[in-house]
C-alpha cells in the first residue's frame, strides 16, 4: 500500500485540500476494503487499488470545494463513492448514501462500521421511494443517469436553496439543452487522470 499512500498524498496536495495521517489511512483503509469485497460483490469495474486512487478517491474529493453543508445526500452511492471519501474530509456534515442494490448498500454499511464514521447513514432505496425527515443541502449523483432523469427523481431531496451537483465526464451538450433550469458547468481537474470531467451544478430557487 506504500505505493497507495505516496500517490495519494500527491494527489490531496494537487487537488490543496489540508490533510492529516488520519485521514489518509482512513482512505487506505477504504480502498482495501473494496479491494477485499470486490472479489465477490463485484462493487467497481475498477481492480487495481493504485488505480482506485485516480478514479475513485480523487475523483471524490475533487468536488468537495462545491459542496453545501450540513446535509448532503449521495444518489446511486454504489460502494460509496463520492460519499464516503467526502465524509472523511467533512466530520461536520452529515452524509445519507443512497443505492438500489442490496448488495452495495451492505458493503457501504460495513466500510462505515470499520472506517468508524459517525456522520454516515446508507439508506437502501430507490431514490423516487425516499422520504427523508429533513431535506439535503446538497445532493450528489455520479455517473447516476441524465441530467432530465436526474432533476425528476432527485427534486424532492433538495432544501429551498439547496444545491443539485451531478458528476459528468465531458459536458453533455444534448442533457443541457433540454434542461429548462438555471445550471452552471464547473470543470474540474482531477490528479492523475487525462480524461474530462466535470460538474454540472444547479441550485433550488428559495421560496417565499
Amino acid at each position: 500500500m506504500d505505493a497507495c499512500r505516496e500517490k495519494l498524498e500527491q494527489g490531496l496536495k494537487a487537488l490543496a485540500l489540508e490533510t492529516d495521517e488520519s485521514r489518509v489511512d482512513a482512505l487506505l483503509r477504504f480502498i482495501k476494503l473494496i479491494s477485499k469485497w470486490n472479489k465477490a460483490y463485484n462493487l467497481t469495474a475498477v481492480r487495481d487499488p493504485l488505480e482506485m486512487v485516480n478514479l475513485h478517491i480523487l475523483d471524490s474529493l475533487a468536488i468537495l470545494p462545491h459542496l453545501k453543508a450540513p446535509r448532503i445526500a449521495d444518489i446511486g452511492t454504489g460502494a460509496g463513492l463520492p460519499g464516503i471519501p467526502l465524509a472523511i474530509f467533512l466530520p461536520d456534515c452529515h452524509f445519507t448514501l443512497v443505492d438500489s442494490n442490496s448488495k452495495k448498500t451492505r458493503f457501504v454499511q460495513q466500510a462505515i462500521l470499520e472506517l468508524r464514521l459517525k456522520n454516515v447513514e446508507v439508506v437502501h432505496s430507490r431514490v423516487e421511494l425516499l422520504k427523508p425527515e429533513v431535506l439535503f443541502s446538497t445532493v450528489i449523483c455520479r455517473a447516476f443517469a441524465g441530467m432530465a432523469d436526474i432533476l425528476q427523481l432527485t427534486g424532492h431531496l433538495l432544501a429551498d436553496d439547496g444545491l443539485l451537483l451531478a458528476m459528468k465526464g465531458q459536458q453533455p451538450e444534448q442533457e443541457l439543452i433540454d434542461l429548462a433550469e438555471n445550471f452552471s458547468v464547473i470543470p474540474l481537474t482531477v490528479p492523475g487522470i487525462d480524461a474530462e470531467r466535470c460538474l454540472i451544478r444547479l441550485e433550488k430557487p428559495k421560496h417565499g
